[in-house]
């Protein structure tokens, strides 16, 4: 008398919104078997979205770690998250400040090979040491600066901390062993995995720079390339900057709108590039001369781009 029961069919909730070219997502799900035209991805992956399907469930976007384009699912896409201004967020997680020697064999025990932290010289104050585990001991190499630049072996100089651990975490040169995993300062969280985590981290590898389009507070603004799209980028090798810049950086996160040229993400590599969309310039003070300036550093516009007809706020200072 009764039917075969069927289950009800399943609702799959999709998007509401819209992404435009050029925004990133990150992917939900793994789809690592893709069929002829899909794009192959895992979980927490970045892409590029480069265009909407006539089929309003679908993408095509660009892989920024494979650098291959396809067809995914909205479904399986999110936005990326706003990174929180947290003054526990760093560049350097692994600087120590004015600990001693001693302290500093402390914090790196139990021995692992490739352990390490940097911490203030204090014999010669200026300097840094870097403190490397290897075997049983802890190495302390005095980090020197000359003409501007740091250096251990006055050989291979590097612009700021952040460059010379880079260095080093990748080739061993003048040290024991290569750098593998850094001893975070208690309180500290690292702003490179935050990144990561929210999205925003991009692949050096996939970033051309090429001419000058500005000057800046705080250095020159380059035109550029990455996946295809072209930005504008500002490179900022001064950690203590760098450091300041992340907490703006955690801000613009936050502000994606059509007003605004977008942040596309960050670059962490001989301190921190920000990258940015590259709109046209209009003519100077056209339309920033009806802005407020408001006193003190951040968002004080101090250019006005325009996409098309529409005027958008820069601050690349």
């Amino acid at each position: 008398l009764l039917g075969a029961w069927r289950p009800p069919p399943i609702t799959v909730r999709m998007p509401t919104r819209r992404w435009a070219p050029g925004t990133q997502c990150i992917t939900k799900c793994e789809h690592t078997r893709p069929k002829p035209g899909e794009l192959a991805f895992r979980k927490g992956d970045v892409v590029t979205i480069l265009e909407a399907c006539e089929n309003k469930s679908w993408y095509r976007a660009k892989h920024h770690a494979s650098g291959q384009e396809g067809l995914l699912a909205a479904g399986a896409l999110r936005e990326r998250e706003a990174l929180s201004a947290d003054p526990k967020l760093s560049l350097m997680p692994w600087f120590h400040g004015k600990i001693s020697g001693q302290e500093a064999v402390q914090q790196l025990q139990p021995p692992e090979d490739g352990l390490f932290l940097v911490r203030e010289s204090a014999r010669h104050p200026g300097d840094y040491v870097l403190c490397v585990s290897f075997g049983r001991d802890v190495i302390h190499y005095r980090v020197l600066h000359r003409d501007g630049h740091l250096t251990i072996d006055e050989a291979v100089c590097f612009c700021n901390l952040m460059d010379m651990v880079e260095h080093y975490s990748k080739d061993k040169g003048a040290i024991c062993t290569k750098l593998v995993r850094p001893k975070r300062k208690q309180g500290t969280r690292s702003a490179e995995e935050e990144l990561a985590k929210a999205g925003w981290l991009l692949e050096l590898q996939h970033l051309t720079l090429g001419a000058q389009i500005g000057e800046g507070e705080f250095g020159a603004v380059l035109q550029g390339e990455y996946l295809g799209q072209k930005v504008a980028v500002k490179n900022i090798k001064c950690d203590v900057t760098a450091q300041a810049f992340l907490d703006e950086t955690a801000v613009m996160t936050k502000l994606q709108h059509k007003n605004l040229v977008r942040l596309l993400g960050v670059i962490l590599h001989q301190g921190l590039y920000i990258v940015m969309e590259h709109v046209s310039k209009v003519r100077p003070g056209s339309v920033t001369s009806a802005w407020p300036k408001p006193s003190g550093r951040g968002w004080t516009p101090v250019g006005c781009l325009s996409s098309g007809r529409r005027p958008r706020l820069s601050n690349m200072g």
